[in-house]
């Protein structure tokens, strides 16, 4: 690779970092990217999980550094969401070629379609998020919630296993809507989630020789800086012109991984 492939790698890594803790989506910049560098899709796909390690680990001391955290239960979230991970990473390792990119197209279009419709409920998304931290100003969820959050972390575990991208929309609509926490500790229970599962997940992948750790390393140098800096934007919720630029990236990536 070329030193500026490199360099491009890095800065992707930070951008994916800061909205894969803000909200999601940067696996879905991430992935792509190196695919588009030569990477194969499976390859990439494990590569990819270096950086998100990375990043969540660094956005994990960032939310601790502003005064959040509460590692009980996200000990017990993520502890419900390994298995599912390992399953997930299993069945992934087995994605090849062409399948993989039509399967990442596939949901890069369907998170396209999710995001448009967050935009039309950010005003709504903003109301929510002020009766969440008034009901639940200690992030302290209902018994019956927990339960049932926990039960999901299993499923999401699994997605995030198998192909992790865009793994953030389907968290954090649990850890707000259904544990009814406020944002700040929706994303900051998501991040220790994540790696929860992604460690055990990554080995996987390394095991069935599906990570280029180079590649891995330049990338988690971005996310590990782009992580930090999300944890301490996560009380805004992301920035709508990286959403503009999120959008147009998917678009033309999506026509680039259908055309492979």
């Amino acid at each position: 690779m070329e030193p500026w492939q490199y360099a491009l790698l890095a800065v992707v890594g930070c951008i994916g970092g800061i909205l894969n803790v803000l909200a999601g989506g940067g696996s879905l910049l991430m992935m792509p990217t190196l695919v588009l560098l030569g990477v194969e899709g499976p390859i990439a796909n494990g590569t990819s999980r270096v950086a998100v390690v990375a990043q969540n680990l660094s956005a994990i001391a960032g939310f601790r550094n502003k005064g959040f955290s509460d590692f009980r239960l996200s000990l017990t979230l993520a502890a419900c969401a390994v298995p599912g991970g390992v399953a997930g990473a299993l069945a992934g390792v087995r994605l090849e070629g062409a399948w993989f990119n039509r399967v990442l197209a596939a949901i890069m279009i369907g998170v396209m379609v999710l995001m448009a419709a967050e935009k039309k409920n950010r005003t709504k998304a903003a109301a929510d998020k002020s009766d969440s931290e008034a009901a639940s100003p200690n992030g302290v969820p209902e018994s019956g919630r927990t339960v049932a959050a926990h039960l999901l972390m299993v499923a999401i575990g699994f997605y995030g296993g198998f192909i992790q991208a865009g793994v953030g929309f389907l968290l954090m609509p649990v850890l707000h809507k259904v544990l009814g926490l406020d944002l700040v500790r929706t994303n900051m229970h998501k991040v220790f989630i994540v790696a929860g599962y992604m460690i055990p997940a990554l080995i996987v992948y390394a095991v069935n020789d599906k990570v280029l750790w180079t590649l891995g390393l330049v990338l988690a140098v971005g996310t590990a800086l782009g992580g930090w800096i999300g944890s301490h934007l996560a009380v805004r919720k992301g920035d709508p012109f990286i959403r503009i630029v999120l959008n147009v990236t998917l678009a033309a990536l999506v026509v680039k991984l259908l055309w492979l």
